[in-house]
């Protein structure tokens, strides 16, 4: 693995980030092990189309295991290291190849605009 792959903007490495679901954005459990996001629809279009054509007020993203498991450490409290270690823990085999994985799903949820980054203390 190639250690720019490892690098979020500049010289910060993203292991030593700590992810943080926003607050705009709520977790429903669909059962034990699975999550969805539930987006409200704010934009002012969004609102025209709730209000006129009658669509729904909220998006809802139901996700897998693995997603479920890795939005739920978003709290502000985990690096991306100890998401990793959690995941390896957790999932095993099934999640490999972990930090790929794990990078390429926190970077979507970034240009999705669900999560901000915080630096560890």
């Amino acid at each position: 693995m190639s250690n720019s792959f490892l690098k979020k903007k500049g010289k910060e490495n993203v292991l030593d980030k700590i992810p943080v679901l926003k607050e705009l954005y709520q977790l429903e459990s669909i059962d034990e092990e699975t999550v969805q996001v539930v987006i409200p629809r704010t934009s002012f279009i969004e609102r025209l189309s709730v209000r006129f054509l009658k669509q729904p007020s909220h998006i809802r993203v139901r996700l897998d295991r693995l997603g479920s498991f890795v939005i739920g450490c978003c709290d502000g409290k985990h690096r991306v290291e100890e998401i990793q270690e959690k995941l390896i823990d957790h999932f095993g085999e099934e999640a490999e190849p972990v930090l790929p994985r794990l990078v390429q799903f926190l970077q979507i949820m970034e240009v999705n605009g669900w999560i901000t980054w915080k630096e560890a203390d």
